[in-house]
């Protein structure tokens, strides 16, 4: 089966993916920080036969049957936190064979599950979620109180319990200098944007994540609604935006030229492929070359270091883990 990341979505030229993740709390059960080994063991056997019950379709994965590199590509793909990768104890995951649903067990919540879905596709994402939440609280009669809402370990997740959010490929709005502007807009929205690669100093590539904030007072439909909305408008402007950024010699020059490198390059780091495969991106979905978004993006996801040490099966030193990353895309955009 293949992966979420493979399927096409809609307005996939700008949004890459989508995610809906609700935090729920088995009443009568502390939190998991409160919990010892043991503990979070019963209630990850709870939770998983509740899964079975519902014939969910989904596979148990121990975290401590993991090897270090096979935990690190699941965060990398976005799966599990960075968090629940480094600590095992008591943790298990379910995951669907494409990747699309995962469901952390044990990490600040006793459920962390997840949607995810290519393209702009909110509502079909919360859907899906919903629809695996109602079948799971048959079972685990879920902590909720009236003026609270779900119960969750972070207050900042009170009410709903949700967080959407999209990634959003804009490398003609970063182009102009319009970043700082759109996260300044959003904010007073109950949104916020921030890069997706890169740490608190440096940005990698054009990605960005736009996600909703507010979780108490307002509905599950009321926050992605409003998701939406903005998500649309930055769409236009990015798209509005990369008609000039492409119309020009200089925006043709940087992506051939990012083209180029990775076409030919016998070393790659993964913050190289991140910065040139925007631009390839970019030319892709304006058509002026022979690619489509969902194999780049794709690229960005499985050409990280943990996960080229899982597809390998051992743990390669950066040049090698480098060259590999080399070959693999010269593979791809041959």
């Amino acid at each position: 089966m293949a992966k979420w990341y493979l399927t096409a979505g809609d307005q996939r030229d700008v949004v890459v993916s989508t995610r809906v993740r609700l935090a729920r709390n088995i009443k009568g059960y502390p939190f998991p920080w409160r919990l010892d080994t043991p503990s979070r063991l019963k209630v990850n056997e709870i939770i998983i036969k509740a899964a079975e019950d519902e014939n969910l379709g989904l596979k148990t994965i121990n975290m401590k049957e993991l090897t270090a590199f096979q935990a690190a590509s699941l965060a990398e793909r976005k799966i599990i936190s960075e968090e629940f990768a480094s600590d095992s104890d008591g943790r298990a995951l379910l995951l669907s064979e494409d990747e699309d649903v995962s469901i952390m067990l044990c990490e600040d919540d006793h459920i962390r599950l997840q949607v995810m879905k290519s393209g702009l596709s909110l509502e079909e994402a919360l859907k899906k979620a919903d629809e695996i939440d109602d079948k799971l609280n048959k079972h685990l009669n879920f902590a909720f109180d009236e003026r609270l809402g779900y119960l969750t370990e972070k207050p900042l997740d009170l009410g709903t319990g949700m967080r959407a959010s999209v990634i959003l490929h804009l490398p003609a709005l970063t182009n102009i200098g319009q970043i700082s502007r759109l996260s300044s807009t959003v904010s007073k929205l109950g949104l916020s944007i921030s890069p997706v690669f890169g740490n608190g100093t440096q940005q990698i590539g054009e990605y960005y994540q736009l996600s909703n904030q507010l979780t108490l007072g307002i509905s599950e439909k009321a926050a992605i609604a409003n998701l939406k909305s903005i998500t649309t408008q930055i769409i236009n402007q990015e798209r509005s935006a990369r008609k000039e950024l492409v119309s020009s010699l200089a925006g043709q020059d940087r992506i051939y030229r990012a083209y180029g490198i990775l076409k030919s390059a016998r070393l790659l780091t993964t913050n190289e492929l991140l910065e040139y495969i925007s631009y390839v991106r970019l030319g892709a979905a304006v058509g002026i070359l022979p690619l489509n978004t969902e194999e780049l993006d794709e690229m960005t996801i499985v050409m990280q270091p943990a996960s080229i040490n899982t597809c390998k099966g051992a743990k390669l030193d950066r040049i090698e883990r480098d060259k590999q990353r080399a070959e693999m895309v010269r593979e791809k955009l041959e």
